[in-house]
């Protein structure tokens, strides 16, 4: 396995923590759609930023190979 898998999930869930709300980790990962809307939700009511945190987990929690397969080829945008 590659380390730029590993890299991808750390750097992937700690911007999710830390800037959930302005949807970052959408962005590096790919999800341009879902970074917008991320952002959107995060500037009008502070739900992104809730969404990131529990994201921001859900990416340090997992495997680096199920990471890998679920975000980066799978390409799932949400949760």
């Amino acid at each position: 396995m590659e380390s730029t898998q590993e890299n991808k999930k750390v750097v992937a869930g700690i911007l999710a923590i830390l800037l959930g709300a302005l949807g970052i980790h959408k962005f590096y990962l790919g999800y341009s759609k879902e970074g917008i809307i991320q952002l959107i939700l995060g500037l009008l009511c502070g739900v992104g930023g809730i969404i990131g945190i529990i994201e921001g987990i859900l990416y340090l929690t997992k495997s680096d190979e199920e990471f890998y397969q679920t975000y980066q080829v799978g390409k799932k945008g949400w949760f």
